[in-house]
């Protein structure tokens, strides 16, 4: 008999509604005919835990608040790292209030990167388009220093291993996205593309640099199984505006698979039992798929 799939499931900045959603989305019929959750996280919430980190007090600061965060992740790794769970499901953290509670990451995929010791990808991904990350959560300002040719080496060479490895695309069909306005037409408006992004692209087996304004309308219709963008804004913007709520977010390169939701802690909401636990549920619906394809 195959062995039930279980993951650690993070109830992300307990002010927000990562406790809400985990605890609707453990109610779904499909994550539990899927799935064996542990959740990770402080008593308090509202939300049963199965590994306490504590007790959450609705009075507590914005720096306890990061602080759980980050325990819950860190916690979360060891499990999957130890073998006691197959795969890491987190809810939405605020990323101030983690720098608060003494975890100096920008975000999940950079504090995941640093306690696994590997070189990760951000994807998010939606059943009509795939976008991955070459530079993650930097200013725009210093994103032309950052797209460097071993940073875009790197997201083609993890994006592919993950492709292939957990979505079981066996060839990936990888498009790389410019840089500036219309690829730079020419240089015109900027040599990066030609320079820089073109000669990797074909290093890499990439097609491309494509602009922005077409590659993910390319990507939709079938022509790639996923776009490498060069920062953060040009890539989110096109899948949140294709798939908000319905995309999942994925760190590639991990010895496990991480998923999470596609949106943030909606503070404003939170408590209110308003949240649509709909990306959550498509989360662990991945991470489960994920975990049974690594399986063979």
């Amino acid at each position: 008999m195959t062995p039930r799939v279980r993951l650690a499931v993070t109830l992300g900045d307990p002010r927000g509604i990562g406790p809400e959603i985990v605890r609707k989305a453990l109610a779904d019929a499909r994550v539990r005919a899927a799935c064996d959750p542990v959740v990770v996280g402080p008593k308090g919430t509202g939300t049963a835990v199965d590994v306490s980190l504590g007790t959450w007090s609705p009075t507590a600061s914005e720096a306890e608040a990061g602080r759980f965060s980050g325990l819950a992740i860190a916690r979360a790794v060891e499990l999957a790292q130890s073998g006691t769970v197959q795969g890491i499901v987190t809810a939405p953290i605020d990323k101030h209030a983690l720098l608060a509670g003494g975890y100096d990451f920008p975000g999940h995929t950079e504090m995941l990167a640093a306690l696994t010791g590997c070189p990760v990808a951000m994807m998010l991904a939606s059943d009509t388009l795939r976008v991955v990350l070459a530079t993650t959560h930097i200013p725009l300002r210093d994103v032309p220093g950052a797209v460097t040719a071993d940073a875009l080496r790197s997201a083609a060479r993890v994006t592919r291993a993950g492709l292939r490895d957990q979505f079981g695309i066996a060839e990936p069909r990888l498009a790389l996205c410019a840089l500036n306005p219309h690829a730079g037409d020419g240089g015109r408006f900027g040599t990066e593309d030609d320079l820089l992004l073109a000669p990797v692209a074909r290093e890499m087996g990439m097609a491309g640099p494509f602009p922005a304004d077409t590659v993910f309308v390319r990507a939709m219709r079938g022509e790639f199984d996923a776009v490498i963008a060069p920062y953060h804004d040009v890539g989110m913007t096109a899948i949140k505006v294709a798939s908000f709520g319905s995309a999942v977010n994925v760190t590639l390169g991990l010895p496990f698979p991480r998923t999470s939701p596609d949106h943030g802690t909606a503070l404003d909401i939170a408590g209110q039992d308003r949240a649509d636990p709909a990306s959550m549920i498509q989360a662990m619906l991945v991470a489960c798929s994920m975990v049974v394809r690594a399986r063979g």
